[in-house]
């Protein structure tokens, strides 16, 4: 299936997966809305995409704030006329052993991980409805699949994704005819290794680089494109990608 032209919104754009698949999208004919809460990378990847001959367009969002979407959405329907495709990829991992009671973090990660997809696809869903078509691709992860201990609120908002992405896929699939893809990424290396306030999770997870080969970033961002490429007739509802050394 052919993305040439379609417009995508890309939360969590700033940095990691979200950056990558900018790029990747933008180099594949698609229009990108990026957006994130830091404006001077956003316009950075805006200008890089630009140099390539791409277009896109920086919205400066809290995906935890309703208003902050939905002036986001509002704006790049402006700029592009239609959204064809949301990219749920806003994410914290700021992880700790329940026993810690890092309650603040916790309840960040609901907001980011959980409320913020809700906000963004209520946001966008409307256009997606109106045009009839439409593609929501929502990150999960590993975490999403199985529980992990120092994981164990990530694990619960993560398995929330899970959840949301198979149900979104049952009633809007067949009635509206949106696709939904739920990318379910094992080991990568991003920047959210760097939000664990924990120093001896911190320690732990920084070991693992030392035991196996992560994922990057692109890979991800190539999964997506896989996604969204595939016949219009199939929905690739779940993806499990895993670095290849990576055994649990």
């Amino acid at each position: 299936m052919s993305i040439q032209g379609k417009t995508a919104l890309i939360t969590g754009a700033s940095s990691g997966i979200g950056a990558a698949t900018a790029l990747k999208l933008a180099k594949n004919g698609v229009k990108v809305g990026l957006a994130a809460r830091r404006a001077d990378r956003l316009a950075a990847l805006v200008a890089e995409i630009e140099r390539d001959g791409g277009q896109a367009v920086a919205l400066e969002m809290d995906v935890v704030d309703s208003a902050s979407v939905a002036s986001g959405v509002a704006k790049l329907a402006e700029a592009f006329g239609t959204i064809d495709i949301l990219f749920n990829n806003a994410g914290l991992m700021p992880l700790s052993d329940v026993e810690a009671l890092k309650v603040e973090e916790w309840h960040r990660m609901v907001d980011v991980n959980i409320k913020g997809v809700l906000h963004t696809t209520a946001a966008v869903l409307p256009h997606m409805i109106a045009a009839k078509s439409g593609h929501i691709v929502n990150t999960s992860s590993i975490a999403g699949r199985k529980v992990f201990a120092g994981l164990t609120v990530y694990c619960a908002t993560k398995h929330a994704i899970t959840a949301l992405s198979d149900g979104m896929r049952i009633e809007l699939g067949k009635k509206h005819n949106i696709r939904v893809t739920c990318v379910q990424p094992g080991a990568v290396e991003t920047e959210l290794l760097e939000q664990i306030s924990d120093p001896a999770v911190r320690r732990q997870m920084e070991e693992l680089k030392t035991q196996m080969e992560f994922l990057k970033a692109g890979d991800i961002a190539d999964t997506v494109l896989f996604a969204l490429q595939s016949p219009s007739h199939m929905d690739i509802a779940e993806v499990f990608v895993m670095p290849t050394q990576q055994a649990w």
